[in-house]
């Protein structure tokens, strides 16, 4: 268990914040290294061409570390749709086969797909919501031998209900599928295991769990897929551009392994330092410190929530640092801008009150959202 480190945030003492599936918050070192970064600009003659290189490959070797990958698996992306417009680019689907989608997934995670489908042929599957929230049950129940890719998240954005993605990645496997996991919802503060999942394509933008900057993120590219088509060609990505005096010698090769999915001006001077101070941190608390310790603050919360009627999906069902809760007659409308005005922070999606803290939270924000829920909730 890790204890509050709300000293390391920047959150004023009347601020609860339970939001970080909406957007995390900067740390202080990280908020700082991204002032220097722009500061940089001011001072361009100071920025040396080896900079364009360095603390790009720093924090994809801190990702790789995140995940317990190698370096040369993982690409700089700008964003989640980006990532996964790179993945759809490089699988293959012959007119009759399905990609298989949850219900109300996250939309980046839908639209490549149904762009996929439409331009080859194929067929979107779309897994209805589980009235148990068993999504892996309802998954396994829906591959079958016409399925080709499955992209799926970790835990589901809306409420956090959890995959066990071994298994389906297993089942997957089995019939030649493909697996591709938008993890923007859960990296950073739910371990993955990487040798059992065996993904062709994960992605994770930087600005929620990863407590990174906006218009950051990675890609992870399984080795078999290292010679696909990028996104986009830029200068960074190809052999030897390194050597600035050398870059009209076109060249045809990219640098080595996954890197040939990076973005275009994938240094990013601004925001990369802010990017590694954050995964640094990440990694000193450890990843399943960061689960375990949220896990204990949700289900404090969803004890108390439980008597006023909430109700929140069953413990094993979902993800630790994700609670939804539901009511029956269904939630307050404007429950979350209710909320906001007496500086306390979450989410509504769907029918699901979504309550997504971090370790930036302690037992007077908790005190703080029980009590405002008896309030608005008619108790």
């Amino acid at each position: 268990m890790i204890p509050s480190q709300r000293h390391l945030f920047d959150i004023p003492r009347e601020i609860a914040y339970f939001n970080c599936a909406y957007m995390g918050p900067f740390l202080k070192t990280a908020r700082a290294a991204g002032h220097l970064g722009i500061d940089r600009k001011a001072l361009p003659w100071t920025v040396t061409p080896a900079d364009f290189f360095s603390e790009s490959e720093r924090a994809r070797s801190l990702f790789a570390e995140l995940i317990g990958a190698n370096p040369d698996d993982v690409a700089l992306i700008p964003s989640a749709s980006y990532g996964l417009a790179t993945a759809a680019r490089n699988l293959p689907l012959r007119r009759g086969q399905k990609i298989l989608l949850l219900e109300d997934q996250f939309p980046s995670n839908v639209y490549c797909w149904k762009a996929l489908a439409a331009k080859s042929g194929g067929e979107i599957v779309t897994v209805r919501t589980p009235a148990d929230y068993d999504w892996t049950a309802a998954i396994l129940a829906a591959i079958d031998a016409d399925i080709a890719i499955a992209a799926l998240p970790h835990n589901h954005w809306t409420d956090g209900a959890l995959l066990d993605l071994a298994s389906i990645s297993a089942a997957l496997r089995a019939v030649g599928a493909k697996l591709v996991i938008d993890a923007t919802q859960s990296l950073g503060a739910l371990p993955l295991d990487l040798e059992a999942v065996k993904p062709d394509f994960l992605i994770a933008a930087s600005y929620k769990w990863l407590l990174g900057p906006y218009s950051t993120g990675f890609l992870y590219v399984a080795p078999e897929h290292h010679g696909g088509e990028p996104l986009e060609y830029n200068w960074l990505n190809r052999k030897d551009s390194e050597d600035f005096a050398g870059l009209v010698a076109y060249e045809e090769n990219y640098q080595p392994a996954a890197r040939r999915f990076d973005m275009g001006e994938r240094a990013n001077f601004a925001l990369m330092p802010a990017t590694i101070a954050a995964l640094e941190q990440l990694l000193a608390w450890g990843v399943p410190n960061i689960q375990q310790t949220l896990a204990a603050l949700n289900r404090d919360i969803a004890a108390q929530a439980e008597a006023l009627g909430l109700i929140p999906l069953p413990e094993e069902k979902r993800a630790g640092h994700f609670l939804g809760l539901r009511r029956k007659e269904g939630l307050p409308p404007g429950l979350a801008e209710t909320l906001r005005r007496e500086n306390i922070h979450i989410s509504v999606r769907g029918s699901s009150m979504r309550i997504t803290p971090h370790l930036y939270n302690d037992s007077a924000d908790i005190e703080k959202l029980i009590s405002a829920l008896k309030k608005h909730l008619g108790e």
